[in-house]
């Protein structure tokens, strides 16, 4: 298994070398220009790749900018999805997800969606040590491939798109806040119940 892993890497490096790329890992072109980034895991691996995806291929990542990604809930889930006939190995099925939002102004939320990336493996009841090696390679692979798709997924956004989605948001929020007064003036407005007074015995 280590010296298939080894040949993978090999291969990739060479190939990397001449300019070859695998489709969906070049470089992408981004129509926004600046991006704040944060996540609720703020100092997990996921968040600083994201980071690094967005300002390797132009976007200027800071606090500050007017729309903010925001990674609301990343979450790794395992299942069993088959058993040898031995029951010495078995097929597992993994799932890694991601929620995450895009904010504007006065930090509403413009949009929001979730990513997901699913694969199988299987693990050998018998090589402990090189199941945990595999588990790890196949996590970080998951989270690349997460991170791949929400770059693709930003790619498709425009300045003109946020904005519009800011001032649908703001006249959203608007008409909730004036409901919510005219609700507060009526309940004022309504005469209070004297309370009852009992005859002195």
């Amino acid at each position: 298994m280590i010296k298939r892993n080894l040949l993978v890497i090999g291969l990739a490096g060479l190939l990397g070398a001449c300019g070859f790329q695998l489709r969906g890992t070049g470089d992408v072109q981004f129509a926004l220009s600046e991006l704040d980034v944060s996540a609720r895991n703020a100092y997990g691996a996921t968040v600083r790749e994201v980071r690094d995806v967005l300002e390797s291929n132009g976007v200027r990542v800071y606090p500050g900018a007017a729309y903010k990604l925001y990674l609301a809930n990343e979450q790794e889930r395992q299942r069993t999805a088959s058993y040898t006939s031995a029951a010495r190995s078995a097929e597992y099925e993994r799932t890694l997800t991601l929620d995450y939002e895009i904010r504007g102004a006065k930090d509403l939320v413009l949009m929001r969606n979730q990513l997901e990336v699913q694969t199988y493996y299987v693990q050998d009841a018998n090589n402990l040590v090189s199941n945990d090696q595999e588990s790890a390679q196949l996590s970080t692979e998951m989270r690349r491939d997460l991170v791949q798709q929400l770059a693709q997924r930003l790619q498709l956004i425009t300045p003109d798109q946020l904005d519009a989605l800011q001032q649908t948001a703001e006249a959203k929020a608007k008409a909730e806040a004036d409901a919510l007064e005219a609700a507060r003036q009526r309940e004022a407005a309504q005469p209070q119940q004297s309370p009852i007074e009992l005859p002195v015995q």
